[in-house]
């Protein structure tokens, strides 16, 4: 066997071992691809069955969930370990509904006739904001925040007239009954 061959072998057997291991990646590139992934029915609107004449108006019932509030709020200071490090604790979340109301039939491009139905929240967030650095010299700084943030939980209701054999076949495809 020439030379080169041995070289070439010996350097087809030694490189996978350097293609071994695990690539270095931020810790924040998984939240950010979780946020991209996991939570895009935060911004979507459904589109539910149509309000039935003679049966009361839906209500917003669903208030917003803490993860959504907690999403929403702006993003902690991604700090240095040791150096300078925030954190939020003893969270507390109150939801009020400012906005319960139903716009009169309309076109909507991909749903049809619909009913656009309009549930909107404030939701106050209470927290307790610490602000953290052991490096050159210890603190710890603790105060009590409060923030404010309004979430829309707008949804359609489609739109099949006021026939109620029609209302109720649309509705038993919605609802699988």
């Amino acid at each position: 066997m020439a030379r080169w061959q041995k070289m070439l072998w010996v350097g087809a057997m030694l490189a996978p071992l350097g293609l071994m291991g695990c690539i270095p990646s931020q810790p924040w590139v998984t939240e950010r691809m979780e946020e991209k992934y996991l939570y895009k029915n935060d911004w979507r609107s459904p589109v539910m069955p149509p309000i039935r004449d003679g049966f009361p108006p839906p209500l917003c019932v669903d208030e917003p969930s803490e993860g959504e509030v907690l999403r929403a709020l702006p993003r902690v200071t991604r700090g240095v370990p040791f150096i300078y490090e925030e954190f939020r604790d003893d969270i507390e979340i109150v939801c009020e509904k400012i906005v319960d109301k139903i716009d009169p039939p309309r076109y909507y491009p991909l749903v049809g006739p619909a009913q656009l139905h309009h549930c909107h929240w404030k939701c106050t967030v209470y927290y307790t904001e610490t602000i953290m650095s052991a490096q050159p010299f210890p603190v710890k700084l603790k105060r009590r925040r409060v923030e404010v943030v309004y979430i829309d939980k707008d949804h359609v209701h489609q739109y099949v007239g006021h026939d109620p054999d029609v209302q109720q076949q649309i509705t038993r495809e919605h609802t699988q009954y």
